[in-house]
């Protein structure tokens, strides 16, 4: 399944210039709430959904889509690569929590981990409930200015993983800054039930 996100020009090239930073430094966390209605501006439509850049951190944005039940977000600085598509979700219907935290490096911040809700059936009824209802922590580079490299990094479930959040953010701080979106792949970290949803994926051409 493809979505096709249209931004206008100058979001683009407001978002792909500067001199990107390292995350190395004293580590720290900070942490935003991801509001559609008070904090998001709507960038474009599409049939099945839309797109929205939403408030962030510190002059880092997010890029938030969804369309047919699932989401997809972006944290920071892109490239033209977002409008020709660049989506990342799961295959099942997926929503995402509305708090991120940010990992920093001396102020600048450099990775994210958010939790993400996947819609598993019942087989007994074959429609989503809470007792099959997936938890993952996606770990996310943040794009930094004139590098535009914002992708998910790591998956950790947070169901089966009793220590999800300290996974998520070793996974952050070891692997975020070095980690080639387009070229490395994303996959999961520690235990994985059966509940945690398949990585989707596309970076656009």
């Amino acid at each position: 399944m493809q979505f096709r996100n249209v931004l206008a020009a100058g979001l683009i090239a407001t978002m792909f210039t500067g001199v990107a930073q390292a995350a190395d430094g004293v580590i720290s966390s900070s942490y935003t709430k991801l509001d559609i209605q008070a904090g998001c501006v709507q960038i474009s439509s599409y049939e099945a959904g839309a797109s929205y850049s939403c408030d962030g951190l510190s002059g880092y944005g997010i890029l938030f889509s969804e369309g047919d039940l699932r989401q997809s977000v972006f944290f920071g600085h892109v490239g033209p690569w977002y409008a020709d598509g660049g989506w990342q979700s799961f295959g099942p219907f997926n929503y995402v929590n509305d708090t991120v935290e940010w990992r920093l490096s001396d102020g600048v911040p450099y990775a994210t981990i958010l939790r993400w809700f996947i819609e598993t059936d019942n087989p007994a009824t074959g429609s989503p409930d809470d007792a099959h209802r997936g938890e993952v922590l996606v770990v996310s580079k943040v794009g930094q200015p004139g590098v535009a490299d914002a992708c998910a990094v790591g998956y950790v479930d947070a169901r089966v993983n009793p220590d999800a959040n300290a996974l998520a953010r070793e996974i952050a701080d070891t692997m975020a800054e070095t980690f080639a979106c387009g070229f490395d792949t994303a996959v999961y970290h520690g235990a994985r039930g059966p509940l945690a949803g398949d990585p989707v994926s596309a970076l656009g051409n």
